[in-house]
């Protein structure tokens, strides 16, 4: 398993700055005054900081971009970057800092002089987050990044400031591992493996097989993986915080391991991303390791359903009907649509057993928000305008895009079946309503739902400020930042 790389605060050595290998990064801003170990470094490279930092190129620099200096004079470093970033300046300009400190990290050392910057804990937490990297499957010996150090003017303090936003970081580092993973490697027995293992963080969980499944009459869900050879799973994980009393924020994943889109199969072109089909399910898996990790003051369940698509002579057809646990009928139109019924069964699973205060469900759920919001934003629907302002709000302060969709009885009528209580499926317009319309229909309605549809956001297709291309792990920074605002006792 992934873990941010290590980020030790120390005191600010203006002496050992001008011995250290590698690579040093200055945060600084054109105007302002430098600091003793800043000015230290200026004269032992006979004023080249100085020219640098007040030259036209660093001066058009946007908050949190660089400049580099190659082999500077007088230093022993390799490398000089200098980091445009006022005292007073946004988050995300101070993750935009360590996003660019993050990317050109390599195996040399780094020494980052953050001295009496107050956003030097935001600064290492970004440099963190870019500066993971999925090698697990790379041959040959894999040389770790860094070391890395960071001199400020206050190291206990910065140290205590960052340690909650390193155990998000593991959480977002988990999330991406399990979405990178292929398929051959991440089955469902795997998935369900790799989450038992958050007992040792105090989580608590259970694996439901496919006999309990079967018991407590989830045909939705297990209509989707009697194709595959590996068994249908649901796993609840729960994180006890807060007083038994109150009631626990449920939150609900899609884990399809894997999707081919069954019988109706996918193209091939592009289905070797369909890996990350259970992205939602390792939002959830991140958000309770983060939780647990920093020891969240708030009672959360998440709930994942592990499945696999496949076309096989046991898959389901287009044209079967399927009875929900919630006992509602479903005719399938396309088995490719599998991911509402997933979470159709979880979604009334939470609600019956957790009766939680509100609901939240993720999933990889449709290409049609893709081509809605592209890869900026994440599809927002809601019955709950409190509920769905608060997420939105926690969403905006940690710079994950996310934009909220209308919903309305109009779209919800597409889904009117000739045989059954439903289809699967409402046609093409509005793809992305007509599935969360359908999930509607298994919210209870005194019940606060969210519904995320991450399809376009959880596999970045370039560098991003905070990630490689892959993985990026949207959704663990805005719930864990809902949870502690809203529901932290």
């Amino acid at each position: 398993m992934s873990h941010p790389i290590a980020i030790p605060f120390r005191e600010v050595d203006a002496e050992a700055l001008l011995t250290a290998e590698g690579r040093i990064a200055l945060l600084a801003e054109p105007g302002t005054a430098l600091g003793a170990a800043a000015r230290r470094l200026d004269r032992a490279s006979r004023g080249a900081v100085a020219r640098a930092l007040a030259s036209d190129a660093f001066g058009k620099l946007k908050p949190g971009d660089a400049l580099e200096l190659a082999f500077p004079a007088g230093l022993a470093c390799e490398a000089l970057q200098l980091v445009r970033l006022p005292k007073r300046t946004d988050t995300a300009s101070a993750r935009r800092a360590g996003g660019s400190i993050g990317r050109t990290l390599g195996e040399a050392p780094l020494t980052v002089l953050a001295d009496t910057h107050p956003r030097a804990a935001e600064v290492a937490f970004a440099l963190a987050l870019r500066a993971y990297d999925f090698t697990a499957h790379k041959s040959g010996e894999q040389k770790p990044a860094g070391p890395v150090q960071m001199m400020v003017s206050s190291p206990e303090v910065v140290a205590a400031e960052a340690a909650p936003l390193f155990a998000v970081a593991e959480g977002i580092c988990f999330t991406r591992d399990l979405v990178n993973e292929p398929a051959n490697v991440l089955t469902t027995f795997e998935f369900a493996e790799r989450l038992s293992a958050l007992t040792a963080l105090g989580v608590e969980v259970e694996v439901l097989e496919e006999e309990d499944l079967s018991r407590l009459g989830m045909g939705a869900l297990l209509g989707v993986g009697q194709g595959s050879e590996s068994p249908s799973k649901v796993v609840v994980m729960q994180w006890k915080g807060a007083d038994a009393s109150v009631a626990p924020l449920a939150l609900v994943g899609k884990g399809v391991v894997f999707d081919t889109g069954g019988i109706s199969i996918k193209p091939a072109g592009g289905m070797e991303e369909m890996t990350m089909d259970m992205g939602g399910a390792g939002v959830v898996a991140g958000v309770m390791r983060a939780l647990a990790l920093r020891k969240a003051k708030a009672n959360v369940v998440g709930l994942v359903g592990l499945v696999e698509n496949m076309p096989d002579g046991r898959a389901q057809r287009p044209g079967d009907v399927v009875r929900s646990m919630k006992g509602d009928t479903i005719e399938v139109i396309n088995t490719d649509a599998e991911g509402r019924l997933v979470l159709a069964d979880v979604l009334w699973y939470a609600q019956e057993r957790f009766q939680p205060q509100a609901v939240i469900d993720l999933a990889t759920l449709t290409g049609a928000i893709v081509v809605a919001l592209g890869g900026e934003n994440a599809g927002v629907f809601s019955n709950d305008d409190t509920l769905c302002g608060a997420f939105l709000k926690a969403a905006m302060a940690e710079g994950e895009g996310a934009w909220r969709m209308p919903m309305g009885e109009g779209y919800d009528a597409r889904l009117k079946s000739r045989i059954a209580d439903m289809m699967n499926v409402g046609g093409r317009e509005g793809g992305a309503i007509t599935a969360a319309q359908f999930l509607a229909r298994f919210v209870k309605p005194d019940v606060p739902w969210i519904h995320l549809d991450i399809a376009g956001v959880t596999l970045a297709k370039s560098d991003q400020t905070l990630s490689r291309k892959g993985a990026t792990g949207w959704g663990v920074l805005a719930l864990n930042r809902l949870i502690r605002d809203r529901y932290e006792r």
